[in-house]
């Protein structure tokens, strides 16, 4: 008995049990629910069991009795509690077996109800545990998310039930670890930065981890000459063989979402390094360079979306409508894991976006003009124009993309493109021109979809930019070739 406590735990007490007793045995509490069982025998169903040992056990509590026996209909349940050193004083346990009783079985049920008494007390502690991992997990996610969406303060309130304290600035890392590491993964991040790092399973990617670090100086050489300590996402990648780190800039607090795309993009570039690290390169994001035209063209095409009154209480109101269309154009179909919704919620958003924007939201083009949108309404105040001193006209996007600032993200933008020659632009104008899709693009190329595939993973370390995997560089790289185009 004590051999199977130790390896098998409850259940495999209760089937030994079972067995010795050709019958049924279990776990029940005071009002008869069954809280574990097992069958050894096909002599009856299982059901017709725990019925009669569910029975026995109200017996049992309204007789106020220690133990108890029921006979009926040829069989006898009998009932003890467990071993008083477990945590729950009120759970039995039943053996129900066929009569006559086989010889010796009530002691062998007392002397069991020790060791099962301990593996019963040992799982509940491990259910407990789970449970606080499983809460603790959900509440990562759910300041994760409020950060993503610009919900500062509220973020600081549901951070404060949790450590450690949201740090201000911060360099966000996503670290990609082979199948079934990642809480090992999360264990070893937690160990090096000694809990000073907000750690938290993507809810996205199965095998990502999401870490925001306070922004730190770069390690460098101290005063003897040494290297003095080396950042957490270095240390992470240095301790775990097969992972992969890819690391943001450092941002203000308010800018993780930015970051969280800086770190993936960054990821993509890391993936074919033999250190399996990198690091954002610098470069201007266009929300911030768009000016003041750029900031009222923003304003006008979300005002549609952003000032939507919902005609029932239980529909979704402008700003889960504005998170649903953020997580959308980040995470495309895997936004119902982000947003924690069905794919039919989500379409229904979608199409009532599209209807209040008046856009096609299957366009790449239009996807991208929403992805610029919503990212100079999220920029910092600084960058974004006030609103009682500008009353220009209200632009259209092309008229936006020709401003100084604008072009000249483009033009660095597309300057990646020329060492790896005319053939890279034309797979790329053609995959925009194709909606982001393979299949057409490969067609129009004239190669296999795997070929074009390969193609669009080298312009990745290129460009330093994910392409094929969301959050993708596509919107971006549509607005810089629309951009030039223009000026063409």
């Amino acid at each position: 008995m004590y051999r199977l406590a130790r390896t098998g735990g409850s259940p495999d007490l209760l089937r030994w049990l079972a067995r010795r007793a050709d019958g049924w045995a279990g776990l029940l509490d005071g009002d008869g629910t069954v809280l574990q069982a097992v069958t050894g025998t096909a002599r009856w169903p299982g059901q017709d069991a725990a019925g009669l040992a569910s029975r026995a056990a109200r017996e049992l509590t309204v007789r106020g009795a220690r133990a108890y026996s029921l006979e009926t209909g040829g069989r006898t349940a009998l009932l003890l509690p467990l071993d008083s050193a477990s945590e729950g004083r009120d759970t039995l346990l039943a053996v129900v077996s066929p009569r006559p009783v086989p010889a010796g079985l009530a002691t062998l049920l007392a002397d069991a109800t020790m060791p099962l008494g301990l593996a019963w007390a040992a799982e509940t502690v491990e259910r407990k545990r789970r449970r606080v991992d499983l809460a603790e997990f959900r509440g990562r996610e759910a300041v994760l998310h409020l950060l993503m969406t610009g919900q500062l303060s509220i973020a600081h309130q549901v951070a404060g039930a949790l450590r450690p304290k949201l740090p201000d600035p911060v360099r966000v890392c996503v670290v990609e670890c082979s199948g079934g590491q990642r809480d090992e993964v999360a264990r070893i991040c937690a160990d090096a930065s000694g809990g000073r790092t907000w750690i938290v399973r993507c809810p996205v990617y199965a095998r990502h981890l999401i870490l925001i670090m306070p922004a730190e100086p770069e390690a460098g050489p101290g005063p003897d000459g040494t290297r003095e300590d080396t950042p957490l996402d270095r240390t992470v990648a240095d301790l775990v063989a097969d992972c992969v780190v890819g690391v943001s800039e450092d941002v203000p607090l308010t800018d993780t979402a930015a970051a969280y795309r800086q770190a993936f993009h960054a990821l993509a570039v890391a993936r074919g390094l033999p250190d399996r690290h990198a690091r954002f390169g610098s470069a201007p994001e266009p929300a911030l360079v768009v000016g003041a035209a750029g900031a009222r063209w923003a304003d006008a095409l979300l005002a549609p979306l952003l000032t939507h009154l919902p005609r029932r209480s239980q529909d979704p109101g402008s700003q889960e409508l504005a998170a649903t269309l953020a997580s959308w154009l980040a995470f495309s179909s895997h936004a119902t894991q982000h947003l924690k919704i069905h794919r039919n919620t989500l379409a229904a958003r979608l199409k009532l976006i599209g209807e209040l924007l008046g856009l096609d939201l299957t366009r790449l083009g239009d996807q991208a003009a929403l992805d610029l949108a919503l990212c100079v309404r999220a920029a910092p105040a600084s960058h974004r124009a006030d609103p009682r001193r500008d009353h220009g006209a209200v632009p259209d996007l092309d008229e936006v993309l020709c401003g100084p600032g604008i072009q000249n993200w483009a033009a660095q933008q597309l300057r990646q493109l020329a060492p790896a020659g005319r053939t890279a632009e034309e797979t790329l104008r053609t995959w925009l021109r194709c909606e982001a899709q393979l299949g057409p693009t490969a067609a129009e190329l004239g190669i296999s979809v795997p070929g074009a595939r390969k193609r669009l993973v080298r312009l990745e370390s290129v460009l330093h930019r994910s392409l094929l995997q969301t959050p993708s560089a596509r919107y971006d790289l549509w607005m810089a070739f629309r951009a030039a185009d223009l000026v063409a």
